[in-house]
């Protein structure tokens, strides 16, 4: 059961990734640090050193701010789709190296996860500019934070929970990129000639 336990952990910490890449990040360097409850073998056990800690807390803390601004929100997206997948993989090899999984097929998972998410918000994020004129991109953004923070706690203490949380999130990311692509053929639509 601890294998798929971990397998559950990955998937929740690459989906967290997938939202805000420094979220799960910093979740895992700190209980690492500061508990017993997560224990990364070297060289994963890099992610609780105070420098990687306040290089990743402050980059964070940026990234934060500025997906909260309409129009830079959509920049730190788009880097955040090299970023996200990263951070999944980071995140999922060092939950095989915890759980002694198969680290291709973390890494898979994880790299998968992150990039899916990350795809899916990047997509639906116009969707917000448009229909709230940016006003609503701060909210999405908080919620988005918050989902992450979930995940990411969840994938340490509840891994089954996490499992769950992570497909719905999944699901509901691919249905916004669905409703986006119809409402992008519906504008596309409108301004071909008709004749």
């Amino acid at each position: 059961m601890e294998g798929i336990a971990g397998y559950f952990t990955a998937l929740g910490l690459s989906t967290a990734a997938g939202l805000n890449a420094y979220i799960p990040i910093l979740s895992v360097g700190l209980l690492s640090r500061s508990t017993d409850l997560i224990d990364l073998p070297a060289p994963w056990d890099a992610l609780g050193d105070p420098l990687v800690l306040g290089i990743v807390g402050v980059v964070g803390v940026a990234d934060f701010i500025g997906d909260k601004v309409p129009i830079v929100d959509h920049v730190l997206h788009a880097i955040g789709l090299a970023v996200a997948p990263i951070a999944g993989g980071l995140l999922a090899l060092a939950s095989a190296s915890a759980f002694d999984l198969d680290p291709g097929v973390a890494a898979g998972v994880g790299i998968a996860a992150a990039l899916a998410t990350q795809v899916g918000r990047t997509a639906a994020r116009p969707v917000a500019t448009a229909t709230t004129g940016g006003g609503g991109n701060p909210v999405v953004s908080f919620a988005e934070d918050g989902v992450s923070g979930i995940l990411s706690v969840t994938a340490v203490f509840w891994p089954v929970v996490t499992a769950v949380l992570a497909v719905l999130v999944l699901v509901a990311v691919f249905l916004l990129w669905r409703k986006w692509r119809q409402l992008r053929s519906r504008f596309r639509s409108r301004d071909v000639p008709v004749g």
